[in-house]
């Protein structure tokens, strides 16, 4: 039997996808990182959103105290 199409349920905005070229660009502008740190802090951290901004942040803060 197919999927019911009408029901699309709410997007998940607590996830950021490493496969979505948009999702990654917008995360990487975002924090200031090039696409492929981003990439990176995705495959590393996983795609919780709350756990990449935390990441993200220390590696802005790393580049800021070196």
């Amino acid at each position: 039997m197919a999927d019911d199409k009408t029901n699309r349920g709410e997007p998940d905005r607590s996830r950021v996808s490493g496969s979505e070229p948009y999702e990654v660009e917008y995360f990487a502008s975002k924090h200031g990182l090039s696409q492929e740190q981003a990439r990176e802090l995705i495959a590393r951290v996983g795609n919780d959103r709350e756990k990449l901004d935390a990441a993200a942040e220390g590696i802005k803060g790393d580049r800021r105290s070196g």
